[in-house]
C-alpha cells in the first residue's frame, strides 16, 4: 500500500511566531527580567573561576 499524500502547504500559520522569535520575546520580557539576569551572572561567574584569572583570588 503506497503511503497517503499530504495536501497542503503544511507548516504553522503567519499568525503563529517562530521559535526563535518566541524565546527571545520570553527572555527579553520585564518579568523574566531578574531570573536571565541571576543565570547570566552565575554564568559570568563560573566563567571566571574556571579562567586563569581565578589566581587573583589565590593568597600570595
Amino acid at each position: 500500500m503506497p503511503p497517503k499524500q499530504i495536501h497542503g502547504k503544511g507548516g504553522r500559520t503567519l499568525a503563529e511566531p517562530s521559535f526563535a522569535r518566541n524565546a527571545i520575546r520570553t527572555f527579553t520580557s520585564a518579568e523574566n527580567r531578574g531570573v536571565v539576569s541571576a543565570v547570566g551572572m552565575f554564568a559570568i561567574g563560573v566563567a571566571f573561576l574556571h579562567s586563569s584569572w581565578a589566581e587573583i583570588l589565590l593568597p600570595a
